[in-house]
């Protein structure tokens, strides 16, 4: 081999390391879809029916959404444990407000100015009061799911709009959630990686000292990145309230741990500072998945928690691993 081609193979070498460097468990993630899909296809073709397809990918993308939130959360060294509460909460709002005659948009919008309020207020308590944002979400946990059930019971929202239905609507065949779950994970990742913003997200988890010493204004950004979550929470509540035509104005079940634990496997460390929200995205669709898999190939859906609570500890070992041989 000449000495130039020699040269030329590092730079596509280099080329390619740069596209694909810190995208790691991604990939893993990827290809454990792919061969997931593979394996049951082969057991039960059935798998890769159209509506299959699209329970998997379209009605699981709220919890897409949602993690991308959270992702960002997290990478800032926090965490929020009562976005489950705050989405079931936005649903019913946004549901009573559809139902009540008002504009379509009014229904939309609501739920995320109301997320990104009450993330304000979690944001501010974590940065400038300096409670622990799992003691502050908790409580907020508390507050949310209490208040719902007393001032609604548990009723259900019916006689929905069909203008309001936004996720059951089809643009060129293809369901919305997949368009906001695609184009929000690619943006908030092209954000995140590229503006000076993002980049300061992972300096504040990663290195807290570091970000102060070098101008980063620390508390007003953690309010900030609160913020933007409860935005994405709100997006994600329109995807979740408008899959059905009833809302039942209660807490889903195990929501909050699904988002969390769909930003963990996709490699933001719970630790803070790293992690991408392109593999919090695969991982929710890889749980749809493999909740789907087990029905097809005749296993009960209730191992699913236990093949996610197995993924977590690999994943958390994984981490730990990683940091002490960067040190």
């Amino acid at each position: 081999m000449t000495a130039e081609a020699q040269t030329l193979g590092r730079r596509e070498q280099s080329w390619f390391g740069r596209l694909f460097a810190g995208y790691g468990q991604e990939i893993i993630i990827l290809g454990a879809i792919l061969l997931l899909f593979v394996v049951v296809w082969s057991i039960n073709p059935r798998f890769i029916s159209p509506n299959n397809l699209n329970t998997i990918f379209s009605g699981n993308a709220y919890i897409a959404v949602a993690a991308i939130g959270m992702s960002m959360v997290i990478i800032t060294g926090n965490i929020d444990v009562s976005v489950g509460a705050l989405i079931g909460v936005l649903a019913t709002i946004a549901g009573t407000i559809a139902v009540s005659g008002y504009p379509v948009w009014v229904a939309w919008t609501a739920p995320i100015l109301i997320g990104i309020a009450v993330n304000f207020l979690v944001g501010v308590l974590v940065a400038y009061a300096r409670i622990p944002s799992i003691v502050v979400t908790l409580g907020m946990l508390s507050i949310l799911r209490g208040g719902l059930i007393s001032v609604t019971g548990g009723a259900w929202i019916s006689n929905l709009p069909p203008e309001f239905l936004l996720a059951q609507q089809r643009p060129l065949g293809i369901p919305a959630p997949i368009y906001f779950m695609v184009g929000l994970t690619i943006l908030a990742a092209f954000w995140m990686r590229y503006s000076a913003f993002g980049r300061s997200i992972y300096a504040v988890g990663g290195n807290p000292e570091a970000a102060r010493a070098a101008g980063i204004p620390i508390e007003r950004r953690i309010v900030q990145v609160f913020m933007i979550h409860g935005a994405f929470a709100g997006l994600a509540t329109i995807l979740f309230a408008t899959q059905l035509q009833v809302i039942q104005s209660t807490v889903p079940p195990n929501l909050e741990l699904t988002v969390i634990t769909a930003s963990v496997i996709g490699g933001v460390s719970i630790l803070g500072g790293s992690g991408t929200v392109i593999g919090s995205t695969l991982a929710a669709i890889l749980f749809a998945a493999i909740g789907s898999a087990l029905i097809f190939v005749g296993i009960s859906a209730y191992w699913l928690r236990a093949v996610i609570g197995l993924l977590i500890l690999a994943t958390v070992l994984a981490d730990m691993a990683r940091r002490r041989q960067a040190k």
